[in-house]
């Protein structure tokens, strides 16, 4: 690989999108929200009232979807949906449409295919596993689920007002379960990944951590 390509890896709600997102900003690479990708077919799903469980209409649907980054934002068919999908009924939905083989299959091309444009930063659950298992920055990034419930509840709960922490926590941990034992591209640690536990970080200290062994072990910043 001759561009730059981080892979953020790690569950819901450990701060992968926000932690990215800032990282692309310091090093100035653009960033790829892989999971965002996953939440706006789940959106496209809701909206059309196709059912999850019916594969073969969720499949038939991501053929004929259109999704894509544009400065750092997610298109669907068009529109910005950075915002429409971070709702609790895609939380809850999420991972049963990527689990689907052939979503991820056309995913995946679609992810490597952005990913080789230029320098990138890419998080997901199994982007330094199965997307860039290549590349040499590897990190996966993880915390207790109670912390995770919490980060991503004082995310929401303005929106959603009838949301209790005690949901979002469950909604976490039933989350954790089908991605870990998917048969397809489960979320799984790589072997030559830095895990980094940010139960106990800031934002800011995970952001550093990062970007200060991307700095030192490849050319940004000489």
């Amino acid at each position: 690989m001759r561009n730059l390509i981080i892979a953020i890896d790690g569950p819901a709600g450990a701060g992968k999108s926000t932690i990215s997102r800032l990282i692309s900003k310091k090093l100035g690479i653009n960033y790829i929200d892989t999971g965002a990708m996953y939440r706006a077919l789940t959106l496209k799903c809701i909206s059309e009232g196709v059912d999850i469980s019916q594969t073969d209409k969720v499949i038939e649907l991501c053929k004929n979807v259109e999704i894509d980054f544009i400065d750092n934002s997610i298109y669907l068919d068009g529109e910005n949906v950075d915002n429409k999908i971070r709702s609790s009924e895609i939380n809850l939905n999420v991972s049963n449409v990527a689990k689907i083989k052939e979503v991820r299959e056309m995913m995946v091309k679609k992810q490597r295919e952005i990913g080789m444009r230029s320098d990138v930063i890419l998080d997901g659950r199994d982007v330094g596993t199965h997307i860039f298992p290549n590349t040499k920055f590897k990190f996966f990034l993880n915390a207790s689920p109670e912390e995770r419930g919490r980060r991503r509840y004082e995310e929401i709960k303005d929106k959603e007002k009838n949301i209790t922490l005690k949901e979002i926590i469950s909604g976490i941990k039933r989350r954790d379960d089908i991605d870990s034992s998917r048969e397809v591209s489960p979320l799984v640690k790589a072997g030559d990944a830095h895990e980094i536990d940010s139960t106990n970080m800031s934002i800011e200290e995970v952001v550093d951590y990062i970007v200060n062994e991307v700095k030192i072990n490849s050319k940004i910043g000489d």
